[in-house]
């Protein structure tokens, strides 16, 4: 594979260190990865050049929390939302329904189109959940679905109880932990649990995050969306690589983030869908707590793929600055992934990248809503776009 030059960039952020900028810049990059990263003037030869027109360069985003192995629609739903109707976690169930109803060629089209909308948009790593089968072969098919796109799958096994289970959420419990398991673990990386009102409580997740953790799965938690809890202990207490969610905090759930290194994930999304309250990314940032942004992206309670509207909702509603924002969609994606070969643009780190059709990444948040991608290159590959540029003033 020819080597390439990346080269005219008027701003590149490479996180290398923290959120390090730039100005008039280029990139190189051989087989996939970045070789180079430095002043244009000073950018070593390679077999091809690209020029991007002293356009801004940002690390494709990592999309670290994402729903997408799903049927049906539930704008309904979100219209009495906007009438005054409360979410909770029940309509689930409602997609569940649809969801076990299509074939495997449906579920994978769905996740074919969004992931689609998620390139466009900048991304370039997603996690995608299971969580809308809720029997043992539906939930094994659409994980086998969800490795398709992405090695980061995660068994959502335990999102809500199953309809079939009426009154028993323990033989659930027992049927996710055992034999759903046993089918999911070889089509996942991750293991999660929906901790919350509703869905499951403390004991019931500890039970299902202990029995993917014997199985090789690594623990990530759905915590404390919709009102305090115990979820975001459980996730550091038991080494989760995310706790996410995280809008109903007290002092002891921030220092025990903070202390045990687990991640916040923060899903600015669903609080604009929901019309609920939105996370404080500034208390968190200011106790040293490790922030990421995701899309939460779902039919039910935030359906976006844009992680650029994501970023524009942290800076207006959750105290982060377009920096802090912009670190989080990227480093922090990986660092919610555990992974250092993504979210950053220094040697080493696979060559995934958005061009901004702006002058600055600031123009994320300032222009929300805009599109401003002209386009996103994953492994050193420039990839198909569905939006439509816009000037850059």
């Amino acid at each position: 594979m020819p080597s390439l030059l990346v080269d005219e960039i008027g701003l590149l952020v490479t996180n290398e260190p923290e959120l390090a900028e730039l100005e008039r810049a280029a990139l190189v990059v051989e087989d996939g990865r970045v070789a180079w990263a430095g002043p244009a003037a000073a950018a070593p030869d390679a077999d091809e050049r690209v020029g991007v027109g002293g356009r801004c360069v940002i690390p494709g985003f990592v999309d670290s929390h994402a729903h997408l192995v799903f049927a049906g629609d539930r704008s309904e739903e979100f219209a009495a939302r906007s009438s005054g109707r409360s979410y909770e976690a029940g309509g689930i169930r409602t997609t569940v329904a649809a969801t076990r109803a299509a074939d495997d060629a449906q579920l994978k089209a769905n996740v074919a189109r969004l992931v689609a909308e998620m390139q466009s948009q900048g991304t370039t790593t997603v996690e995608i959940k299971s969580g809308y089968g809720l029997t043992v072969e539906d939930e094994r098919r659409s994980l086998a679905v969800a490795q398709e796109f992405t090695d980061e799958t995660t068994f959502l096994g335990a999102h809500v109880v199953a309809p079939e289970f009426g009154d028993n959420p323990d033989d659930y419990v027992a049927l996710v932990a055992g034999a759903m398991l046993d089918a999911c673990a070889a089509h996942a990386r991750w293991i999660d649990v929906f901790c919350e009102r509703g869905a499951f409580d403390e004991e019931q997740s500890r039970a299902v995050l202990v029995a993917g953790l014997a199985r090789g799965l690594a623990a990530r938690v759905h915590a404390n969306q919709l009102g305090p809890g115990p979820g975001v202990r459980l996730a550091c207490e038991l080494g989760a690589a995310s706790a996410d969610h995280c809008t109903h905090l007290d002092d002891g759930d921030v220092s025990a983030l903070a202390d045990s290194g687990t991640v916040a994930t923060l899903l600015p999304g669903a609080e604009f869908s929901t019309r609920s309250p939105y996370p404080d990314a500034r208390r968190l940032l200011d106790a040293g707590v490790t922030v990421a942004l995701a899309t939460d992206c779902n039919p039910g309670s935030s359906y976006t793929t844009s992680m650029p509207f994501c970023i524009a909702l942290a800076v207006r509603e959750m105290g982060m600055t377009p920096a802090e924002a912009l670190w989080s969609a990227t480093m922090g994606g990986a660092r919610a992934l555990r992974r250092d070969d993504v979210g950053r643009l220094g040697p080493g780190a696979r060559a995934d990248f958005a061009v901004l059709d702006a002058p600055s990444y600031v123009h994320l948040a300032y222009r929300p809503g805009v599109f401003l991608v002209e386009g996103t290159w994953k492994d050193g590959v420039k990839l198909a776009s569905l939006g439509r540029r816009s000037p850059t003033s």
